[in-house]
């Protein structure tokens, strides 16, 4: 699976449909046709990416 916001290759499957990115360390899912990206919080807890807030990656 492709990373959706850095495009790199570094994810692990951590759920059904879940991947985390290991080259910018967000969790992404599948529902449908639509993927959703979140930010992993300190405590593990997972918070909607925005990407007008966060650190370009490219």
């Amino acid at each position: 699976m492709i990373c959706p916001v850095c495009g790199g290759k570094s994810t692990g499957k951590v759920g059904v449909d879940q991947f985390y990115c290991w080259d910018c360390f967000v969790e992404f899912r599948r529902q449908g046709n639509e993927i959703q990206v979140f930010d992993v919080a300190e405590d593990g807890s997972l918070m909607a990416w925005d990407e007008e807030l966060a650190e370009p990656y490219l």
